[in-house]
């Protein structure tokens, strides 16, 4: 049995140095990165069973994912092998004022986006205690989308804790697509992340952090609901009970991955029995420390986190 299984895509990252573009670089550092496998690395890292699954390319890119995965603790015996299939990418360019960082997507027709739900073992999820993935992976094909909502359904009917953050990706489809598509799964959901700016440009919900995660709590019979507010730090209903969380004050050297490292943070603490308040310390604590890391993934250790939270307390909870 896994503790923690997820599923989803994870591309490939290609980066020039810092100060140079994309147009002349001549070279690229690779690394991976995915929304659900970079949420499995931070939680393998603080200490819990991590699993990995996806459909990849039976090839050296795609054993380029699987090998950095498997590095960092977390099992990747669920992944599916195709042959003839194609490895997403994507570039990134850091940016440094005037010039904003900028992002290019190579993943059309990957080998994830043809994902059935027969070609895995649903075992796996039915026996883990939390299942979770993201709003990105429904969002790849139609076929996905199916096997998202089969995925939640049998994690949900074998009393497996599902997690879900909505993730909203305007280069993926419309706020109206976005909508159908969560609103279809939210039923299926015990713990949902949501950025404040996603619960507003696809679910239409205005109004503070508080009554965004109450109505939604309330409407789709979730247990807890966490939303995150950038700079203001986080909130989260639970049973009715609010808890509220700062930012610890971080050097951002590279911020792509944040959101992924608080969700490893709290599910991580979530999984060694921590309460929703202080599963929020240590989804904030980690997501600040991801800041400092270069690349997607939070290279960190539960010690890191720790010394985060000594070094400055900010949980509110009423």
């Amino acid at each position: 049995m896994t503790e923690f299984v997820t599923f989803g895509e994870t591309m490939l990252r290609l980066s020039p140095p810092r100060g140079e573009r994309l147009e002349t670089a001549r070279e690229l550092e690779v690394q991976a990165g995915g929304a659900e496998s970079n949420v499995a690395v931070a939680v393998a890292r603080l200490g819990r069973d991590a699993a990995w699954f996806s459909k990849l390319p039976d090839s050296p890119l795609g054993r380029r994912v699987v090998g950095e995965l498997r590095s960092h603790g977390v099992d990747t015996d669920g992944v599916v092998w195709a042959d003839d299939s194609r490895q997403g990418v994507y570039y990134l360019e850091h940016g440094a004022a005037p010039r904003p960082t900028n992002v290019v997507y190579d993943r059309a027709d990957a080998a994830v986006t043809t994902l059935e739900t027969g070609e895995f073992d649903l075992d796996a999820v039915r026996d883990a205690e939390v299942c979770y993935t993201t709003g990105i992976t429904p969002a790849l094909s139609e076929t996905l989308r199916e096997t998202t909502a089969d995925v939640l359904d049998a994690a949900r009917d074998a009393g497996t804790t599902t997690a879900f953050d909505l993730n909203y990706r305007t280069k993926l489809w419309s706020p109206d697509e976005a909508a159908e598509a969560y609103r279809d799964l939210l039923g299926s959901i015990d713990l949902l992340f949501a950025a404040e700016r996603d619960a507003a440009t696809v679910l239409g919900r205005d109004g503070d952090a508080e009554s965004v995660a109450r109505g939604l709590a309330e409407d789709y019979g979730i247990e807890t609901v966490v939303v995150t507010r950038g700079e203001a730090g986080s909130l989260a209903v639970s049973d009715g009970a609010v808890f509220e969380q700062g930012v610890y004050e971080a050097e951002t050297y590279d911020a792509i991955g944040t959101g992924d490292a608080f969700v490893g943070g709290y599910l991580a603490k979530h999984l060694d029995g921590g309460s929703v308040a202080e599963s929020l310390e240590w989804a904030s604590a980690t997501a600040s420390f991801k800041r400092t890391v270069e690349g997607d993934i939070a290279v960190v250790t539960p010690e890191d986190v720790e010394r985060v939270v000594a070094d400055e307390g900010d949980g509110i909870s009423r």
